[in-house]
Order: C-alpha cells, then structure tokens, then sequence
C-alpha cells in the first residue's frame, strides 16, 4: 500500500461503461451501461440521443424536476433499488457548486446517475510540544457503509439549501460536540476531487478540505450515533497509518495526504511528490473515452 495505490482507488473508474446525463444543455451525470435499461423503461422521462441520456425537457424548472425525480426514485425504491440505503436527504444536481441546482435528488440515488456530489472534510489537530497530533475518528459499527472504518475528524455530504461552512458547523456540532464558535475558526484550505466507481456508480466528488486547529484540552465527543470513538494520534501515526493500510475510509485518504502535503510532512524529493499532488485534483478530460 502507499499514497498513490489510495489514489488509483479513488479513481478507479472506467468512463468507457457511461455515457453523459444531460437536464436541459448542461451535462447532469453519467450512467452506466448496466442503469440504461432503467431509464428506458420510462420513455416518458428519459430519451436517448446522440450517445447520451436527456431528462424530459418539458421538465423546465428546477422544482417540476425535482418532484417529478422524487417521484420515480421513491418508485424505484418500492422496486428494490438502493439497498437499504435511502436517506430522505436532497443532493443538489450541479457540476460546480455555487451554480443554481438543475434540481435536487435523493442522495442514495445520486452516484447512479453519476452527479457530483460536495462535502466539508475537516481535519482536526492539536499542536503539543512533539509536534502536531490529529484527531482520529473511528465510524459507528453500526453504519451502513464503511462501518468500523477510520475517517476524518468530521465529514459530511452537502445537502440542498446550506453552504459548504454552515454545513460543517453543523456536522462538528453533530458528529464531534465542537461548539459553533470554535468550528467557525476552521479555514477552508482547497479541495480533493476523484472518479470513483463500484459496479453501475459514479462518484465524481469534489471534497473540500478544511483545517480545524484545536486547543490542547479539548476532546471531540461522539454526539449523534455516527462516531464510535475519537483518539488524538500523533500526526506521523496517522501518515504511517494511510500510506501502509486501508483502515480510512477510502475517500478519507485523500484529505489527509493532502494535509501531509500542505504541512510539509511529505518531501519534495520524494518521486512520488508531484504525481501524488498532481492526482488529488482528478477532472474529467474531454478526450477520455466515454459511451
């Protein structure tokens, strides 16, 4: 294991098996090959056309869009699809954040349509007389992915209707009992981005990446079923941890080789430096094959 095997993890997907889901003239997603014939089981929603899927185009607003989609995943669900894991949560459908959603759409649906999904990754640190130490969570056995594994210090998907900042206030309060006025010290330090494929789904995420430094006796306390434990570890630990084992979440790495990177815990003359940097930041690419 190193940091470039948790990068080809992440981006892993073969865009040769997708073809592009457009709403309107903006490209919405991808879906795979094995999805297709779920979508032409409604004509009266989606047409194919040129290599790509299209969502009705009498669907004009975002808000027809949205409830009409509502309508034929919560379908799809009574059919078996998602595997349990439905959230009742909305995920706006946008290629870059900021920009007005197309529409919103259940988050368990979302990597089946290939629509980049956001979030706040937040790495916590304490500064101590032998360097910086890391909070280190470990996910409730109990959750219904990744249970058990190794995370960052908070994290959380990005719903409709709150900004990237106001959302990780949230989730420190929720997941970690970090009050609102020390969360809002977190700086907001740039993004990771992947291409990430499991079967038929898509998962071309933008994470961005935030640095918390917390004082000395503060303890993160589990507070809402997700956590099942924090321990500080020493910032090397931590480095050791990901580039030899798998026991962090797989999207989690990233976020913390680039806080390795960002605090010089990485060398420059390492051979490795420059594609690792370079591989945290994976964009679609024209040319790459798809369809």
């Amino acid at each position: 294991m190193s940091f470039l095997d948790h990068l080809r993890r992440c981006n892993n997907a073969d865009l040769s098996q997708f073809e592009p889901w457009y709403v309107g003239a903006e490209r919405a997603g991808f879906i795979h090959r094995d999805f297709a014939p779920v979508l032409a089981a409604r004509p009266d929603l989606f047409f194919h056309r040129d290599r790509a899927w299209h969502l009705d185009p009498t669907l004009d607003t975002p808000a027809r869009r949205t409830a009409v989609m509502r309508t034929f995943l919560l379908d799809l669900r009574m059919q078996g699809h998602f595997a349990g894991l439905w959230r009742d949560e909305a995920y706006p459908v946008t290629w870059t954040f900021g920009r007005p959603a197309l529409l919103d759409m259940e988050r368990a649906a979302v990597p089946w349509f290939g629509v980049r999904a956001f979030g706040p990754h937040m790495t916590g640190y304490v500064r101590q007389a032998d360097g910086l130490h890391i909070w280190v969570p470990r996910r409730s056995y109990d959750k219904p992915t990744f249970p058990g594994a190794l995370d960052n210090t908070v994290a959380g998907g990005q719903p409709a209707g709150i900004g990237l900042l106001d959302n990780l206030i949230k989730e420190c309060a929720e997941e970690a009992a970090i009050p609102r006025a020390l969360a809002l010290q977190a700086k907001a330090v740039g993004c990771v981005s992947y291409w990430n494929q499991s079967g038929p789904q898509l998962k071309p995420d933008v994470m961005t990446c935030f640095d918390l430094e917390l004082p000395a006796d503060f303890t993160p306390r589990a507070s809402d079923g997700e956590v099942h434990s924090f321990e500080l570890w020493p910032a090397r630990r931590v480095f050791e941890t990901v580039r030899d084992t798998t026991e962090f979440k797989y999207n989690c790495n990233l976020v913390l080789i680039d806080f390795f990177v960002r605090h010089g815990m990485l060398s420059a003359d390492d051979p490795s430096f420059v594609p690792i940097v370079s591989g945290l930041r994976k964009e679609y690419d024209p040319g790459d094959e798809v369809g």
